[in-house]
């Protein structure tokens, strides 16, 4: 495949309209992509950037049932705060559409027919899991338990986010139903399945080897490690159907006879999103979006994503777009890793995040430094970590005294000798061509690293020329010969500026706000790349502006005040689950059925814990008539020592059960307060019972 194409579709991963974007969602698969895009358009490519709110799944009737209102409310609401978040940070999507509109769901359904047309399925019924209390079929994201995998006792029916391991609900241990919190029971259901097991094949030679039929179709050595090794890892594991089709009453319905009450699958639904979005973009500019998808060697697509969405966009969507036979595979996925905070992986459920609106509002002005920050510690290769003090520091070490520093320097001396006229090159001293020549070889160092996706070193690359230009100056110091040899001064400026020009070129795909002031300062339009590195952009005599400073810094007061809000966050969330709900009070029973129970106080002779587990304790306790074992939850509660001679209340009644591989011959009664602390059961505390731990 050619690698100078003639157009690129570049797609950003469409983000649940569920909740609001963090600084992870944005570092791994929004900013790199408006980087990408922002260079592409200033190599005067034709490039079309699509993104929108992913409207459909599980994650988002979950928000709602809790929330208390629609699906359509929580995708309106999410929808406006995110387009309005990536517009205020920059980014800049030539459209953001969305999979809950008309056009979508024509597109959606139409994919779904060209594929059944083509033999793509297979039609089997299948056992689901259903819950009983709430009459209803349970899609992957109803369903969770405990990860086979790395043991993580909230994965989802379809994903670990622990470990990252895709799974199905079946293979969960101890799987329960996030609806009613019960157990849920297995039942037939149909479903149409994609066989990807008949896929390995090409799949494997495309991936490794970027050839598809025996033609080009990519370069290996452009894909990252992690994303083909992830890859491999699934199709190395042996591919198996999944599910195309869920049995949910919110989605794209499945636009078959024999379907009522089923819908698209949301990994099926959400790709083809980015069609729709192109459709869409097409029409409102006159253009024919086919020319963007067709197979065609003249265009790349570029999917940018996070590693979670790997296998979905390098095997299955890949998987979609060949049996429907009209569409490009993607040319490049250039999948980030996880983005942690201050030592901690960032969680939206736990409210451990930086939320990109609230940092908008909180650092008005400031989205440039957010990006510099996230760019320079991008997790390309491996997790990176945001903690507010490197922010600080990157800000305050880099962007100020090194960027801001050079450009006010070089603009207030012009300022001070020449009244903002553009001074007049003269004789050139060696060092100064050396400059000029170190100048002219920096843009190609950083288009090629952008070229490669490695924007982490295409920034750093950038900014060397920000420290050239104080270097220059230091050696130099215009400011002690203004008054012996004023010449040498008009050139030594002349040169400066010269790279303060370049500046506001090379910077403009990461630093877009930034460069924007500097070519007001310089009264400099934008500029395309190809002039990029020359020495001539600023003629002599040309007026310069009083430029005022680009970046302050950042007070410790404003750092202490972020990270005190992630604290009391993560506080708020801590206690609010440590306070059990009040449960329904349950059925009565009969008094009969209260005299069958046998329960006596006993005294706690021994006590340890038991192994490889954090809430057991094995007790040996004397209730009077004999002494047996009972195996306990309350570990977190009382260390064995603690424990020990105290009296328990014990009921005894209830038949032997291994625990652990320990033979339990009774329950412990415990009372239990609103923080959820454990006491014995003992006189008026008995009527106060909150628990039966056993």
């Amino acid at each position: 495949m050619t690698t100078n194409p003639k157009r690129h579709l570049v797609t950003s991963a469409l983000p649940y309209a569920n909740g609001p974007l963090h600084i992870g969602h944005i570092a791994g698969a929004y900013l790199p992509a408006d980087i990408y895009v922002k260079f592409l358009r200033m190599c005067n490519e034709d490039v079309v950037f699509v993104c929108g709110s992913d409207e459909h799944g599980a994650a988002i009737t979950l928000r709602a049932k809790k929330e208390g209102i629609t699906p359509q409310e929580i995708v309106d609401k999410y929808h406006e705060i995110n387009k309005k978040a990536f517009a205020d940070f920059g980014i800049d999507f030539d459209i953001y559409h969305r999979t809950s509109s008309k056009l979508h769901h024509e597109t959606a359904s139409e994919f779904f027919l060209k594929l059944e047309e083509n033999n793509v399925f297979e039609v089997e019924e299948s056992e689901q899991f259903y819950d009983e209390e709430y009459h209803q079929f349970l899609a992957d994201r109803y369903v969770t338990g405990t990860c086979p995998k790395c043991a993580n006792d909230n994965a989802y029916g379809d994903q670990c986010e622990k470990c990252g391991s895709a799974l199905s609900p079946t293979e969960l241990i101890n799987p329960k139903s996030t609806l009613s919190g019960k157990s849920p029971e297995m039942r037939t259901t149909k479903h149409w399945f994609l066989p990807m097991n008949r896929d390995e094949q090409w799949l494997k030679e495309w991936i490794t080897t970027g050839k598809l039929d025996g033609v080009d179709q990519h370069i290996p050595a452009q894909w990252r490690n992690q994303v083909q090794g992830q890859c491999m890892s699934w199709i190395d594991g042996g591919l198996g159907a999944r599910a195309m089709t869920r049995d949910l009453d919110w989605g794209v319905p499945v636009p078959l006879k024999g379907a009522d009450g089923k819908v698209l699958y949301v990994w099926l639904d959400a790709p083809i999103g980015y069609v729709s979005a192109t459709k869409q973009w097409a029409a409102d500019n006159g253009k024919n979006w086919k020319d963007y998808w067709k197979k065609d060697e003249n265009t790349h697509l570029t999917h940018f994503i996070a590693k979670d969405n790997i296998v979905f966009h390098a095997i299955i969507f890949p998987i979609l777009l060949r049996a429907h036979g009209e569409f490009n595979l993607p040319f490049n996925v250039p999948a980030n890793e996880f983005l942690n905070l201050e030592g901690d992986k960032i969680s939206t459920s736990r409210e451990w995040a930086v939320w990109l609106h609230e940092y908008i509002a909180d650092f008005e002005g400031k989205e440039d430094e957010l990006r510099y920050v996230l760019t320079s510690i991008a997790p390309e290769n491996k997790d990176s970590e945001f903690t507010w003090k490197d922010y600080q520091s990157r800000v305050n070490n880099e962007l100020v005294a090194i960027l801001g520093n050079f450009v006010n320097r070089s603009l207030v001396l012009t300022q001070k000798y020449y009244e903002g006229t553009m001074p007049a090159l003269g004789e050139l001293a060696e060092i100064d061509k050396k400059v000029m020549d170190e100048m002219g070889a920096i843009p190609t160092r950083i288009a090629e690293k952008i070229k490669a996706h490695k924007y982490r070193d295409g920034l750093a690359a950038a900014m060397t020329m920000a420290r050239l230009g104080n270097k220059y100056l230091a050696d130099t110091e215009p400011w002690k010969l203004a008054k012996t040899d004023p010449i040498r001064v008009e050139t030594i400026l002349h040169i400066s500026n010269q790279i303060v020009a370049n500046l506001a070129i090379v910077l403009r795909p990461f630093l877009p706000n930034t460069c924007g002031k500097l070519n007001q300062f310089l009264g400099q339009p934008e500029l395309d790349w190809s002039h990029a590195g020359k020495s001539d952009l600023l003629a002599a005599g040309q007026q310069i502006e009083k430029p005022s400073l680009l970046f302050a810094k950042i007070e410790e007061e404003q750092i202490e005040k972020q990270v005190e809000k992630l604290n009391i966050r993560k506080a708020e969330k801590e206690k609010a689950a440590k306070v059990k709900p009040v449960l329904e009070p349950k059925e009565n029973i009969t008094f009969e059925d209260f005299q069958k129970m046998d329960i006596r106080m006993g005294t706690v002779l021994e006590a340890e814990k038991v192994k490889k587990t954090d809430k057991l304790l094995k007790l040996k306790v004397d209730t009077g008539i004999d002494i047996r074992t009972i195996v306990s939850g309350i570990a977190e509660h009382f260390t064995p020592e603690q424990i020990v001679n105290k009296q328990v209340t014990v009921l005894m009644n209830l038949p032997p059960r291994k625990i652990r591989g320990v033979v339990s011959e009774g329950m412990l009664l415990m009372a239990e307060n609103e923080n959820g602390e454990l006491s014995e059961l003992r006189g008026s505390d008995a009527n106060s019972a909150g628990d039966l731990i056993g």
